[in-house]
């Protein structure tokens, strides 16, 4: 990092960030195309994981097929300051490895980090979507496991 007196170097500031966070903007490669997506995200601290839910098919998920491998970017945004050319923000870069989640036990568990991360009412979400086993099999699930996060702050 060129100025690093505004780089972030406490975890539990970087963990903060992914806390507050609920969006993601990811970076996926496949041979020499590029694709970025934006995703919303649910934060699971202990195993420094990401999880997310998509559908079955589409273009993310044929680019990580090709190459599991992502950087992604959250961004705390404090808002731009008006008369100084500056903006005020915290954000965290993070490389990792993403793949699919199958087994039965990991779907609930991630649908449960989603529910909490996300929702200020997981139960309601819970009861009207999520009755029964075959719910959990409605949506791919992905598991974006952290290898690397570096963190940068700005006014």
């Amino acid at each position: 990092m060129r100025r690093s007196e505004r780089a972030i170097v406490e975890q539990d500031e970087l963990a903060a960030i992914l806390r507050q966070g609920r969006y993601i903007t990811l970076a996926l490669c496949r041979a020499d195309e590029p694709y970025v997506v934006t995703m919303s995200y649910g934060y699971d601290a202990e195993e420094e994981a990401l999880y997310f839910h998509c559908a079955h098919e589409g273009l993310k998920l044929d680019f990580l097929r090709h190459n599991p491998q992502v950087c992604g970017t959250v961004i705390e945004d404090q808002g731009y300051i008006q008369g100084e050319c500056a903006h005020a923000y915290r954000s965290v870069v993070l490389r990792g490895e993403m793949c699919l989640v199958n087994p039965l036990e990991e779907r609930v568990h991630a649908m449960e980090v989603l529910l909490r991360h996300l929702e200020d009412e997981p139960q309601t979400v819970r009861a009207s979507t999520l009755q029964d086993d075959a719910a959990y099999g409605r949506a791919t699930i992905l598991r974006l496991d952290i290898h690397e996060t570096t963190g940068k702050q700005g006014r």
